[in-house]
């Protein structure tokens, strides 16, 4: 069946691809996205209720990871639909609004772990170079205006993406690129002008390297304060409390620029690669974050371990 439509109609209904080629075995590579999802949605909560129920978590490094474990879970969320119909069911039609809608969400929540990254940052920064003042500085409820002001922000970021999106015609090209809606997939499908479409797109995509230059700038900050610390066993001390921040900012970034990498100089690559990424990109940040905090994190870890040791006992 063709998924091209050519004439002038307005079409109705896009298509998502999976893995060209190997639609026969779409249902066995359903089986570890599947367990990926439920790992990622399980230790997203996890994080959030041992956050939310601990008063020693009760601190400002944690109430800016439970806003990251939010982002991740709504990146699980508005993923999972589609990617489960497609593997699963064999069903690649999506229609345009809730392609629009499901581009929303995903752009909305990148934008937003990649702010909550960034905020992370300036805490770790804060917290080595002045450990005295951190508590009475960000104090409960300077926390939650950062987080209310960043999620508002990033809100109005997106939001003119399905307004935009909604006045283009589609009307010859109906199939997309990945398994999930994004903008400039969705805008490239347009047989209308998208000016604006790819000038406001890449002044979005430019607001995510500017917060990916702070963190960079956060982290010059913290390596020049550690420096002036006279004992090397201190300075260890204090940078190992930057490792699980800085796999955070790696899981999320380094499949982006990867892809970005892939698109702009390798354009004759198999397009497994480019979806595999594409996919990796929100596959791996909600899966491995909550790891690399139960891991890295001495408090969550010995609360994660104390729950399963109550349960075996």
């Amino acid at each position: 069946m063709s998924i091209v439509n050519t004439s002038e109609i307005e079409i109705s209904t896009f298509f998502l691809v999976g893995f060209p080629g190997m639609e026969t075995a779409h249902v066995l590579i359903s089986i570890p996205i599947c367990l990926m999802y439920f790992v990622a949605i399980l230790g997203n909560c996890i994080i959030l209720f041992f956050i939310k129920t601990e008063p020693s978590l009760h601190e400002p490094m944690y109430y800016f990871l439970s806003m990251l474990a939010i982002s991740d879970l709504g990146l699980s969320v508005s993923s999972l639909p589609t990617m489960l119909r497609i593997f699963l069911f064999n069903a690649p039609g999506i229609s345009p609004d809730a392609c629009i809608a499901q581009e929303f969400f995903i752009h909305g929540f990148s934008a937003m772990e990649s702010s909550v990254l960034l905020i992370m940052s300036c805490d770790r920064f804060l917290a080595i170079y002045n450990p005295l003042r951190y508590t009475t500085i960000l104090t409960s409820t300077r926390v939650t205006k950062i987080g209310f002001a960043f999620s508002l922000k990033n809100v109005l970021l997106v939001l003119p993406f399905p307004f935009t999106l909604k006045h283009l015609r589609y009307c010859k090209k109906n199939l997309l690129s990945h398994s999930y809606c994004l903008h400039q997939d969705v805008m490239k499908l347009a047989c209308s002008d998208n000016k604006v479409n790819v000038i406001y797109g890449l002044f979005v995509a430019f607001t995510g390297i500017l917060d990916l230059i702070f963190i960079f700038t956060s982290y010059m900050l913290i390596l020049k304060t550690v420096l002036s610390i006279a004992s090397q066993r201190e300075r260890v001390k204090v940078l190992n409390t930057c490792v699980s921040h800085i796999c955070a900012v790696l899981i999320f970034y380094v499949p982006i620029l990867s892809l970005a990498v892939i698109y702009r100089f390798a354009k004759c690559s198999s397009p497994i690669i480019r979806i595999l990424m594409a996919d990796v990109f929100l596959l791996m940040p909600p899966l491995m974050n909550p790891i690399v905090y139960c891991v890295k994190s001495q408090q969550i870890r010995n609360l994660v371990l104390g729950k399963l040791c109550q349960k075996q006992s």
